[in-house]
């Protein structure tokens, strides 16, 4: 209602000063026009060049300009001889100094209309030059008018004024009501205190989340961003308007930004953290304006997922080499029962020396324990599913930092196990592994003997919930996508290729530092 009543009273007001503007500018055109005529005319009185020219005669010049101001209605006649001296004027101070001409060139011989201010006053004036029979100028005729002052400008201009104030009020009704119904249906019929309210809880809740918020427009610039984006993100302060690009958000981060990669809780490692991010667009009236994702901070929730995941690892092994002694044990016993010493010492001696060939294949080409230690527990697992596990001949591992051991383990457990998980089904199959040392990265590469990866299932098998088990939960999907978010922290990356003449074949890429 406010902003209804400020727009008419703007027009009102506009239009009160245009009609005070016309009636100046038409009273002057008006004015000029007659002034102009009575100069001209006095300029050609043989009375008023006799009396310029002539001492004698000059008297006259008084009673004659008196009689024509009265005539024309004009407030000022001013008589000056050529070099512009008043000769006679109503202001008896103007006599015998020069004329004031202001931007005249009534003494080239020109007559000229516009306004003169002196000290005395300010009029509209026509100057007129006086020519004698040889039309050489031998004087100036000066007539002028004051200008109306703004009562009367406004009396003579009360007709039209009332006609444009009217037709203005009309206006400015007629278009304050549609401004204003245009505004409260982009606003959705909201006043601007409530509008004012809405950005002030927008501002709150976008900075008292605990989610990052980024909104980019479709030229992928920033338009807003809350504190938590800015921390898990590491930006500076001033930053609305400039590109992914200018910001260095680049790599698989930038690429679901700007919506180049699609899916629903996808994790993403940037310096040093484990982010899952959603990216939503955002329509208006049907068309696409930007989008807004959502950042969350998994890297502690990740950390502890490596660890339970390095756990099951190690139970699901313990479990499958307390099912093998088991066997072993009741075999051992069965031959005792039957008095069969030498055949119990010639087991138990079997049994020793497989596993310390086990133990001794694995520990001379990996140095790093817990993985060694993981591939030997692996091993057992895979025996009791009826597969074939081995460490192919050209693995080669030394020593490694503990946290680089870590994500070995993670990375080779998870790949193992996913490999298992394929052959389960029909069981028998084999897999082989490869861990070898870089000159700047660790290559592990676990091979199958599956049907291998159709490219539908190879693009989505590293998001995380992705699974191809009918018995599908949430603790499926995970294992690969950790593969993925450990190996991209470290700055590597994940693959997965098919085999000739079948199989998968993933290659995991971990860098030393």
């Amino acid at each position: 209602m406010l902003l209804q009543l400020l727009i008419v009273a703007i027009v009102l007001a506009l239009v009160v000063i245009a009609s005070f503007i016309q009636s100046a500018t038409s009273f002057r055109i008006a004015e000029q026009g007659k002034l102009l005529s009575v100069a001209e005319s006095l300029a050609s009185s043989p009375l008023v060049r006799l009396g310029v020219t002539s001492t004698d005669a000059r008297g006259s010049l008084a009673p004659v300009a008196e009689e024509i101001r009265s005539f024309s209605g004009s407030s000022s006649v001013v008589i000056a001889d050529a070099a512009g001296i008043v000769l006679t004027s109503p202001v008896p101070e103007e006599v015998g100094h020069p004329l004031e001409l202001g931007g005249s060139n009534v003494s080239e011989g020109r007559a000229w209309t516009g306004v003169v201010a002196s000290k005395y006053q300010t009029l509209v004036v026509a100057h007129a030059p006086i020519f004698d029979l040889d039309q050489r100028r031998i004087g100036i005729v000066a007539v002028g008018n004051e200008e109306p002052t703004w009562l009367e400008s406004l009396i003579r201009s009360a007709p039209e004024l009332v006609t444009y104030t009217l037709a203005a009020l009309v206006l400015g009704v007629a278009g304050s009501y549609l401004i204003s119904r245009r505004i409260k249906r982009q606003t959705f019929g909201l006043e601007p205190r409530e509008i004012a309210e809405l950005v002030q809880h927008r501002e709150a809740m976008l900075h008292g989340i605990k989610e990052g918020v980024v909104a980019l427009d479709n030229d992928s610039r920033v338009a807003l961003v809350n504190d938590e984006a800015r921390r898990l993100l590491e930006l500076p302060d001033e930053i609305t308007g400039k590109s992914l690009s200018e910001l260095q958000l680049n790599g698989d981060l930038g690429g679901i930004l700007s919506g180049k990669a699609s899916g629903t809780d996808l994790g993403v490692s940037w310096r040093g953290r484990v982010l899952v991010l959603n990216r939503m667009p955002v329509r208006s009236d049907g068309r696409v304006i930007g989008s807004v994702t959502t950042l969350r901070d998994r890297t502690e929730l990740m950390n502890m997922q490596q660890e339970l995941d390095v756990t099951r690892n190690t139970a699901s092994a313990l479990r499958a080499q307390a099912h093998e002694f088991t066997n072993r044990l009741h075999t051992i016993s069965a031959l005792i029962q039957l008095g069969d010493n030498k055949e119990v010492v010639r087991y138990i001696t079997s049994l020793s020396k497989t596993q310390v060939k086990l133990r001794q294949g694995i520990s001379s080409r990996i140095q790093a324990p817990a993985l060694a230690a993981l591939l030997i527990a692996k091993v057992s697992l895979a025996d009791e599913q009826r597969v074939e596990l081995s460490l192919t001949p050209s693995s080669s591992l030394g020593p490694v930092d503990e946290e680089l051991e870590a994500d070995l383990v993670t990375v080779v457990g998870n790949l193992v196990d996913n490999a298992l998980d394929v052959l389960r089904p029909g069981g028998g199959g084999w897999i082989t592994v490869e861990v070898k040392g870089e000159a700047n990265q660790v290559r592990v590469t676990v091979t199958d003997s599956g049907g291998g990866v159709s490219p539908a299932v190879r693009s989505k098998m590293f998001e995380r919930g992705f699974t191809t088990k009918k018995e599908a939960s949430e603790e499926h999907g995970i294992g690969l996508a950790l593969v993925r978010l450990v190996c991209t922290r470290r700055g590597g990356a994940v693959e997965v290729t098919n085999a000739e003449p079948g199989g998968a074949v993933f290659t995991a890429l971990l860098p030393y530092t």
